[in-house]
């Protein structure tokens, strides 16, 4: 395919766009049109636009700014809910709907895209892509994921990224599929969890899986109308006797030592592309090592390019344009998969084309995104792995002693990062970025792990080639939400938060910043200083960003319902550290969309107290230790610990406490959920692998960490 043709054509059609946005009548828009609007680069980079909420960040910069103020902080207080929709999933909520011509359009659990009338709540249509019926017809063994974080809209349709690899195109007007394709192998350990990213007539996605299999990353972009692939870029080079693809491969390749490519290296793009219009470039975040400890997939030393970094690729070819490597020779799991936001700064007297990124590491960087040169980078919580960003020689001065070389050292940030992906928002009026922090440590450990050449990471099983052992940090809270002046590189005010894992923002003109938090709070802060200005409780955790948009003279403020992400699950720990005491005990509580204005009238039911799991006790069963044992190593190697948590303790989202079900006891119906699939329509895999003694073994280990979770719960009064 011409490329460059197909994008002047494309440009051309976008010129020939008759009007702009300023000159919609709003009373004209209709739900479910008969045609519907054609969406191009022009109409998602008018800032301008506020009746609309046209991509995942509202427009290309991904700011998650906008310039309504008809709520602000003098009349937020009288924010109530205008409605609700009651959304059929269970497990992770974790995506940003978007508004277009009056429907809003969210994508839930497994991959399921619902259309919602934006003024009523109204269901207007669902459309499903059978990920279950794909990933049972196939045989696949997909673990962990079964959430998206949003979709992207383009021309007249909707697009999907699944978790099992497939990219589906789908009408916005009514949900009716066009196309679908496959952007790797059904086998493939492989997900999909963050949304396609839709530019100039293409559609960009990446993929996850790093730590469950030796797995080699890339990015993909195909046709917005066809499917068809336009290009593709590997993040890590392949075996150099095989030759490379280009020239970044070859670059790269001299960053790493020994037989790297018999673990697949890493690197995979699961979150964070952003589209540079004025540059033609996508810029994107990329992730940490395949297994992430350097002395076994490159023991002789070295960068590893292009591990945890932010590249940027000519967006029509895919060719290398520049490169920041945020975690030389990544050791920690810092990837750089979170935003990556486009603002125009003034940095000593100077205009700066800047992209600013907040990734795991705990350092914000400030980058000249016409060259990839790292103006500023300073630490915005807490990091001992790395001294400083040295300016002159464009990398961080890292200490040996963080490669913990002698086998043991607390580092910090944890490998959940001072930010994840849950989204930072940017407020241009006040020059001010609001992140999501968090304040953990973690314990890396060699002992009791092969970190010889030999070792190999297997598909489906965790293979990190570390112990990792998540901490609090004394005197630290466990989160908080932060101001940050990227060009003074300080913070301007924090909010210190009891717990960890709180939601994305958004910021408005309003002097606004929204943030929903894992113990169901929904806030609203003054931007200018951090004070509470606004509460709503909403019963259930919250880890999605909200939206806002104006419809009929109206401004609404719209947020998914519902905890998600990896934290939630407690397969690194639970306790001080976990999740489960929040008590949103899985399918309990109600996932919902609530969208708010002010003086809203409508009366949303309430959610079902917090409840935590209580073990069940069966003193028949009897726990031989030797199988308890051995089912330890099948729980936690398998992935049942990603869902169902470390020590069968839940974080209550993405699967039930094991210790509190009923299934384990009984032999037949363990099976039947464990290797038959009867549950995967709720996102439980199918381990059509495992063993008579396995399954045996598995279920010693759950019934002796419910006797020991009962006995603790009694010792503490509970």
């Amino acid at each position: 395919m011409n490329i460059s043709r197909v994008k002047k054509t494309r440009k051309l059609a976008t010129v020939c766009v008759m009007g702009t946005l300023l000159s919609m009548t709003l009373s004209t828009v209709t739900v479910a049109a008969d045609h519907a609007r054609n969406i191009t680069d022009k109409e998602i980079n008018e800032t301008s636009n506020t009746a609309d909420w046209l991509a995942y960040g509202r427009t290309h910069s991904e700011q998650r700014f906008s310039p309504l103020k008809d709520i602000n902080v003098k009349n937020v207080g009288k924010l109530k809910p205008e409605w609700y929709f009651d959304i059929p999933d269970k497990t992770d909520m974790a995506s940003t709907p978007l508004v277009v011509d009056g429907v809003m359009y969210h994508i839930g659990h497994l991959n399921v895209v619902r259309a919602i009338d934006a003024r009523t709540g109204k269901k207007l249509w669902e459309y499903d892509p059978k990920v279950a019926k794909e990933v049972l017809g196939k045989s696949m063994r997909r673990v962990f994921w079964g959430n998206s974080r949003g979709l992207s809209t383009y021309g007249d349709k909707l697009y999907i990224a699944t978790w099992d690899g497939r990219i589906v195109a789908i009408t916005r007007k009514d949900g009716k599929e066009v196309w679908q394709t496959r952007t790797f192998p059904a086998d493939s350990q492989l997900n999909i969890t963050g949304h396609v990213k839709a530019f100039d007539g293409k559609l960009f996605v990446g993929n996850g899986g790093t730590e469950i299999g030796p797995t080699r990353g890339f990015v993909t972009a195909y046709d917005t109308e066809t499917g068809e692939k336009l290009w593709r870029w590997y993040l890590v080079p392949g075996n150099p006797a095989d030759g490379f693809e280009n020239e970044a491969m070859e670059m790269a390749a001299k960053t790493w030592t020994g037989k790297w490519w018999e673990h697949g290296g890493g690197g995979n793009a699961w979150h964070a592309w952003t589209y540079d219009e004025e540059f033609d470039q996508i810029i994107f975040g990329t992730g940490n090592g395949s297994p992430w400890n350097r002395k076994i997939r490159s023991p002789e030393g070295g960068d590893n390019l292009f591990l945890s970094s932010v590249v940027a690729l000519d967006a029509d070819t895919g060719k290398y344009k520049w490169h920041v490597q945020t975690a030389p020779g990544d050791t920690w799991d810092y990837n750089s998969n979170m935003d990556i936001v486009l603002a125009d700064l003034n940095i000593d007297g100077k205009d700066v084309k800047a992209a600013i990124h907040a990734p795991k590491n705990g350092f914000f960087y400030v980058i000249d995104r016409t060259n990839g040169k790292v103006l500023s980078a300073e630490k915005y919580v807490e990091a001992n792995w790395s001294t400083k960003f040295d300016l002159e020689k464009q990398r961080h001065v890292i200490p040996e002693s963080s490669f913990y070389p002698d086998g043991k050292k607390n580092i910090y940030p944890s490998f959940w990062g001072g930010h994840n992906w849950h989204a930072m928002s940017f407020n241009p009026e006040l020059g001010l970025a609001f992140i999501p922090s968090m304040h953990l440590s973690v314990d890396f450990t060699d002992a009791g792990k092969d970190t010889d050449t030999n070792f190999r990471a297997t598909k489906f099983r965790f293979g990190l080639g570390v112990g990792a052992a998540l901490k609090t940090m004394p005197g630290k809270p466990l989160g908080s939400l932060q101001a940050w002046d990227p060009v003074t590189q300080k913070r301007v005010w924090e909010v210190e938060q009891p717990f960890a894992w709180a939601g994305g923002t958004l910021t408005t003109a309003g002097n606004l910043v929204f943030q929903g938090h894992p113990d169901g709070k929904f806030k609203a802060y003054d931007a200018r200083n951090g004070e509470v200005v606004w509460e709503y409780d909403a019963g259930l955790g919250i880890s999605s960003p909200p939206i806002t948009y104006k419809l009929d003279g109206k401004q609404m403020v719209a947020i998914m319902i519902g905890p998600g992400g990896g934290y939630t699950s407690n397969f690194q720990g639970s306790g001080d550290v976990g999740f489960e005491s929040h008590g949103w005990k899985y399918g309990l509580h109600q996932r919902r969309m609530i969208t708010f204005a002010l003086d809203g009238k409508a009366n949303v039911p309430a959610q079902p107290a917090p409840e935590v799991a209580k073990p069940i006790v069966d003193m028949n069963f009897k726990v031989d230790e030797e199988k308890a044992a051995a089912g330890a190593g099948v729980y936690a190697l398998d992935l049942c610990i990603a869902c169902h948590g470390a020590g069968a303790v839940s974080g209550g989202v993405k699967g039930p406490d094991l210790r509190a079900s009923t299934i384990p006891l009984d032999k037949k119906a363990f099976e039947s959920v464990v290797r038959d699939g009867a549950l995967l329509g709720n996102g439980m895999p199918k381990y059509h692998t495992l063993s008579d003694e396995d399954l045996e073994n598995l279920r010693h280990y759950i019934r002796q960490q419910a006797h020991g979770g009962a006995a603790h719960a009694d010792a503490a009064g509970h």
